[in-house]
């Protein structure tokens, strides 16, 4: 297994991140939906929406997978977060960063993983929406822009304000 490294702005990165407030927070209708939406639409049983924090990755959202966080050292979106585009490992067992993994070797049994970063106004990726099915498979042209698609959606309800929540600032 290749623990993910770190990207070159991650100080900036993880100040952006933490600047969000919403590390930590409680599971919100907003994100649920749209990880309702991910999973039901590629047909995955997880779709997650994750955020890299310094030594973890926490699930703002997560269908299918009844964890909260996981070490950042195993995680497949600290790897995509280095990306500009979608990540897609087709088969995690066939791939040297990933094989050994504790969640391709144990449970969940992860074998197709797919993230779209989640890029905020300033260009840091913070997280990730991902896919992730227990049987290898590929996806087309046409998915992978949804999966992006979808991922700037996410990006923009994390950097909604307080305010245009209905919440008080």
């Amino acid at each position: 297994m290749q623990a993910p490294p770190m990207p070159e702005n991650e100080a900036q990165r993880i100040q952006v991140l933490r600047n969000l407030l919403i590390l930590d927070s409680p599971a919100e209708a907003r994100f649920d939906n749209l990880t309702r939406v991910a999973a039901t639409f590629f047909r995955v049983p997880i779709a997650l929406i994750t955020l890299i924090d310094a030594r973890r990755q926490w699930f703002k959202s997560a269908c299918g997978l009844p964890l909260g966080e996981t070490s950042r050292e195993v995680s497949f979106c600290g790897h995509a977060i280095l990306r500009d585009e979608v990540m897609v490992v087709e088969d995690a067992r066939n791939d040297i960063r990933f094989f050994d993994n504790p969640f391709v070797v144990g449970a969940p049994g992860v074998r197709f993983y797919a993230g779209a970063p989640l890029r905020m106004a300033d260009g840091s990726k913070v997280g990730t929406l991902c896919l992730i099915d227990s049987e290898p498979r590929t996806l087309q042209p046409v998915e992978l822009e949804m999966l992006a698609d979808l991922a700037k959606l996410v990006a923009v309800e994390l950097q909604r304000p307080p305010q245009q929540l209905g919440v008080p600032a």
